[in-house]
């Protein structure tokens, strides 16, 4: 039975439904819980799941309706999730001035719109709907919650839903197991053997799935542990992590207090501590303080001086508030680190960090560390040093309101007696501490993560990422909630109030080492979690919380959510796993995207003893020597046994979703080998947008996830390569006119690297429903190790269906003839606008789209090459560059080429003969190219009302288009 995923699926809905929840940020439902990297959205995984049990009909506009009534993204679901009031002013300016009459006093005006007098509630509420009925999907969503905020959708949809389907469901749990009985003959599970953050398994389980998840590292297993049991526990559980949350804090504040560690003479606390990095210049021989730059606060024009001090050889740093915006520009370029150059402020030179650190070839130069260093040695390379600290002051006000005073200050005599008074406190829990896991012991092992911190700090273990500051309050918050609070006899007495309060201890990790970096931001000026991206780096200078500032990351902040379902999670090696589903659905490693068994190494070693007691069954540590990492032979052999494995344990008509985010041929070759050799099938691809537009994702980055559809291998038919072409081309015209059937030109489903992605899928669909293609050794390829340059068959096949979809894809409003006619490189400048005027401007795009029409050399045709800025140069851009030259690229002197030109010209003079005497004169048989040549330029004057960069040329286009229209002999 062929179902709605592998026939059609929302793509552009459920892109835009999953760029929402991401960028909520740390309102989504299982972000809370603690970082884990590239958690896939929940509405991603509920409309997946949803397209693989809805069985697909002879009706797929039907089907395409009831799909999108019971994920809400149609009109009366989105109108169901409408939480926030169309503003007055917007209200107003969407009616017809005799509308407004009608709903608003005369006296209105755009800037302070206002209701008639008497006007009703339900009339104010119609007239909402009414506007928001005229909004674009993307305008809609603006004003709505997410899918998984409504409880249920009302009986008159449920009524219409189970016509259709033949159910009789009263909510979505009840409709996934009707349709999953239907299928399997009992309610289906769902199982992800790469768990991660946890996101499938807990929205299957929500949804009404059975679920299993496992991961090969222990940290994500009790992530995804954690999102079941605590944000899917409901409000009892909730309420039960909150109580046990606060117990431990208040114990631990009360403790820093009595230490007397955070607190001033004049009764300030501190929340934040600013440290960094000295080292020797080897020029001068003085002491520098390093950091790229030396303003603290852009808000609060707090800067750092360096004052110095020639007796000592080194520099008092003095903090000043308030500073002018010169003095604040001058304290952005200062910085002593410059491109990883250290800029000594005493004798002005530049020394490579590399030569302090005494790096050598195959060894570090550094002094390693030894366990028992909690700060570092006199004679060491790199000293550390606090240099600022912001104070909190409350006091109350005449109307005996609190008011809350921030300020910062350099350290005095006072606080670096407090610093000393900290290091002795340490000291002397240290070795106790360390034996009863309440501080990391374990070293750090090499890798392609941790070697840095071995080369570039000397650190050998794992706690020496922490400063003693942040090793005495973390250790007594895990004291604290292992010992005083939760044990008893040595047995937990609530395991999910530990667990809730260790992954509290995880996020404020996250915000207490010494990867944890100041941002001084005029919107921050605050602390930056050390995995605000997916590296350890070390830093220069750092920041640390005071214990005050932990209520941010300490508390978690649950959502009501009750999981009635039975599932079960633990940490597993998914080419062991004997567990069995009816779908898995998975996200697995790949290409060296994210090493997360070493960054997760940075908790999992704070935890082991934690596990160990609340989860006997487990393992602690993160299982380096088997997780899938490279791209080499070893790596495809190792998804080889984990996907062969997964379709062992999965019944006949069962499915697997693989999540794949790569446009790389070779990499698509290579996952094609995949799940060929594991005996799975590619019946269906889809790419949906997952990834959000943050500053740390500016550059060529994927933005989408390739849903890969997959069934059983059933086929003992051999193929011949040579006719696979023929074959190959056939699917791929055929996907793409499924798609462009289905597209909504008002609120388009796809966009054009849908369409290439597309072509990647049907040259899989095609070449894994064959048992075996002739003279074509498939464990020969998986295991041979591949040279630069090296082409495989198969790659030459997946890449030759692009070059199809290229093809195949005409711009709309152009004339399919006369498209064929034209030569590679001229299509990819026409079908190039055609991307920009969709608002594609991402290098990659225009690299995939060259790729398609077999060209090299397309630099020359871009005006911007810089990423999420790249387009095509204009016609007046081009002026006479790259026309008719000796080095011609096939472009130069091609017939879009003197179009161009001729615009120019035209556009230049302000004159359209000038425009229409270059096509006359220089393409030979203008006469017999006329017809081209119009439809080319009325095609580039559309660029008018679509591009900015286009308008002046766009409108000379339209003329010189009527000139040569009109043109006699």
């Amino acid at each position: 039975m062929k179902t709605f995923i592998e026939s059609q699926f929302p793509v552009s809905k459920v892109s835009k439904e999953s760029y929402k929840e991401r960028k909520a940020n740390y309102s989504q439902t299982l972000t809370g819980l603690g970082k884990w990297w590239g958690r896939k959205p929940l509405i991603l995984v509920r409309a997946t799941i949803l397209g693989l049990l809805l069985p697909a009909t002879a009706n797929p506009k039907k089907d395409r309706e009831i799909f999108l009534k019971i994920l809400t993204m149609d009109e009366e679901g989105l109108w169901l999730r409408k939480s926030k009031p169309i503003a007055l002013k917007d209200l107003y300016s969407q009616l017809q001035p005799e509308e407004r009459e009608q709903w608003f006093s005369e006296d209105s005006t755009p800037d302070k719109p206002k209701y008639k007098k008497g006007l009703k509630q339900e009339d104010k509420t119609h007239l909402q709907k009414l506007i928001f009925s005229c909004l674009s999907y993307d305008e809609k969503l603006e004003y709505c919650d997410r899918p998984e905020h409504i409880a249920n959708l009302p009986p008159t949809t449920w009524q219409e839903i189970n016509t259709y389907l033949g159910t009789t469901a009263s909510n979505l749990p009840e409709l996934i197991q009707e349709l999953g009985k239907r299928q399997f003959g009992h309610i289906p599970r769902v199982g992800d053997a790469f768990c991660g953050g946890g996101s499938i398994p807990f929205e299957a389980a929500r949804i009404g799935c059975e679920a299993y998840g496992s991961d090969l590292n222990p940290v994500a297993a009790l992530l995804t542990w954690a999102a079941l049991n605590i944000v899917g526990g409901g409000e009892e559980v909730a309420q039960q992590v909150k109580q046990a949350q606060q117990q431990v804090y208040d114990a631990v504040d009360k403790q820093i207090t009595a230490w007397g560690i955070e607190h001033n003479a004049s009764g300030g606390r501190s929340d934040a501590y600013l440290y960094c990095n000295e080292t020797r210049c080897p020029e001068c021989g003085w002491l520098v303080p390093l950091a790229p730059s030396w303003v603290i606060g852009e808000k609060t024009k707090t800067i750092a001086l360096l004052e110095p001090d020639e007796i000592n050889e080194r520099f008092d740093i003095l903090i000043k508030s308030g500073v002018s915006n010169t003095d604040l520009a001058g304290a952005k370029s200062k910085g002593t680190v410059k491109d990883s150059d250290l800029r000594c402020p005493h004798c002005g030179q530049s020394t490579p960090m590399q030569m302090i650190r005494g790096d050598r070839k195959e060894t570090w130069g550094l002094r390693l560390w030894e366990n028992t260093d909690l700060v570092p040695r006199p004679d060491d390379v790199f000293q550390e040093r606090l240099y600022c600290i912001r104070w909190v002051e409350t006091q109350e006000d005449e109307s005996g309101k609190v008011q809350t005073h921030r300020y910062y200050r350099a350290p005095d005599e006072a606080d670096l007696e407090r610093e000393q008074r900290v290091l002795v406190l340490l000291q002397e829990r240290f070795a106790q501490w360390q034996e009863q896991g309440y501080i990391p012991s374990r070293r750090i092992e090499p890798g392609n993560e941790t070697s840095r911190l071995l080369r570039e700090r000397g650190w050998t273990h794992w706690h020496h990422l922490f400063n003693p500051r942040q090793l005495l309050t973390l250790g007594l918050l895990m004291q604290e909630q292992l010992e005083t609070r939760f044990l008893e006899e040595k047995e937990f007495l609530d395991i999910k109030s530990v667990v809730a309060c260790l992954l509290g201890f995880f996020k404020s990790c996250d915000y207490m080492s010494k990867i944890s970096r100041w941002d001084f931001s005029i919107t921050k000026e605050m602390l930056v979690n050390a995995f605000s991206n997916q590296a350890l780096n070390t830093l220069f200078n750092y920041a640390t919380r005071g214990f005050i500032a932990f209520d941010t990351s300490w508390f978690l902040r649950l959502p009501n959510i009750k999981i009635e379902q039975d599932y079960f999670i633990a940490p597993n090696d998914c080419r062991n796993i004997v567990e069995n589903a009816e779908i898995w659905i998975t996200d697995p490693p790949y290409a060296d995207a994210v090493n997360y068994h070493e960054l997760s190494e940075f908790f999992l070693n704070w935890c082991i003893i934690s596990i160990q007691k609340l989860f006997p069954d487990w393992y602690t540590d993160s299982k380096r020597a088997l997780a899938i990492t490279g791209r080499d032979d070893s790596f495809r052999k190792s998804m080889v046994d984990c996907y062969k494995n997964l379709a062992q344990n999965m019944p006949e008509n069962g499915a697997q979703v693989v999540m794949f985010t790569h446009q790389d041929a070779r990499v698509w070759a290579d996952l094609a080998l995949i799940l060929w050799a594991s005996g799975l099938r590619v019946t269906a691809a889809w790419c949906i947008a997952t990834e959000t537009d943050s500053a740390l994702k500016k550059g060529n980055y994927v933005q989408g996830t390739v849903l890969l559809i997959l069934r059983k291998q059933t086929s003992d038919t051999t193929a011949f390569l040579d006719e696979l072409n023929f074959e190959i081309e056939e699917e791929v015209k055929k996907q793409l006119d499924s798609m462009l059937s289905l597209e909504d030109k008002e609120d388009p489903n796809f966009v054009d690297t849908d369409y290439q992605l597309a072509a990647y899928a049907a040259a899989l669909r095609v070449l894994t429903q064959y048992k075996n293609i002739e003279d074509f050794d498939i464990a020969y390829e998986l295991s041979k190790p591949r040279k630069k340059g090296d082409t495989s068959p198969i790659e030459k096949l997946i890449d030759d269906a692009v070059k199809i979809a290229c093809d195949y894809l005409v711009p709309v409003g152009f004339d399919t003839f006369i498209w064929k006619t034209l030569t590679p490189v001229e299509r990819f400048y026409l079908k190039g606008l055609d991307l920009e005027s969709h608002g594609e401007y991402r290098s990659g795009a225009y690299q995939e789209l060259a790729r398609g029409f077999g060209l090299k050399d397309y630099q020359t045709l871009l005006a911007a090459v810089k990423a999420n800025e790249t387009r095509l140069k204009t016609p007046t851009e081009f002026a006479n560059k790259s026309l008719n030259t000796d080095k011609d690229t096939g472009f130069s002197n091609s017939l879009v080429r003197n179009i161009l030109f001729a615009i120019r010209e035209a556009a230049r003079t302000g004159e359209v003969k000038d425009g229409k005497n270059w096509l006359r004169t220089e393409i030979p048989d203008y006469w017999h190219y006329r017809k081209t040549i119009i439809e080319i330029l009325k095609y580039l004057a559309t660029m008018g009302i679509k591009l900015k960069d286009w308008q002046k040329d766009a409108e000379a286009a339209r003329l010189v288009a009527g000139a040569v229209e009109n043109d006699t002999v």
